[in-house]
């Protein structure tokens, strides 16, 4: 997604947008908002994206906006970005960031996940399964065996 932002900033072509509809939602944890912008080609075709998702501390700064600068390029999966600057950043380069650092900590839990599996094999091939290690007979003392009237 960083790589498909990234494209789209640098290679598409640059147009100002009209604002159709700026939805931001009061709660924090459904982060579901977007801008519908109507974008005016130079070849004179309008082209229209219907809820562009946005990350949710920019959306509530674009409220009130007539128009965004933007930047389009047909046939990519993310066919319009938001260059509009916000606090002097772009919007799309907060989104590359967001993106980046997502796919950053998905990468270090692959990592790690793969470390203590690494480990737990590891301790298998040396110890044996821990189910099964020292034990002849069932303990009858053990709590689970224990009958509580």
């Amino acid at each position: 997604m960083a790589y498909d932002l990234h494209s789209t900033k640098t290679q598409g072509t640059t147009a100002t947008a009209e604002v159709q509809t700026v939805h931001a939602s009061n709660r924090t944890q459904v982060t579901y908002d977007y801008v519908s912008l109507r974008v005016p080609m130079p070849d004179g075709s309008t082209l229209t994206r219907e809820r562009l998702s946005l990350p949710h501390g920019i959306v509530p700064a674009l409220k009130g906006r007539e128009t965004l600068q933007v930047r389009v390029m047909s046939g990519g999966s993310r066919s319009i970005v938001v260059t509009e600057a916000i606090n002097s950043t772009p919007v799309v380069d907060t989104q590359i960031r967001i993106a980046g650092i997502n796919g950053l900590m998905s990468f270090g839990a692959a990592l790690l996940f793969g470390i203590v599996i690494w480990f737990w094999n590891r301790s298998l091939r040396r110890d044996g399964d821990p189910a099964e290690r020292g034990l002849t007979e069932a303990d009858p003392n053990h709590p689970a065996r224990q009958v509580v009237r």
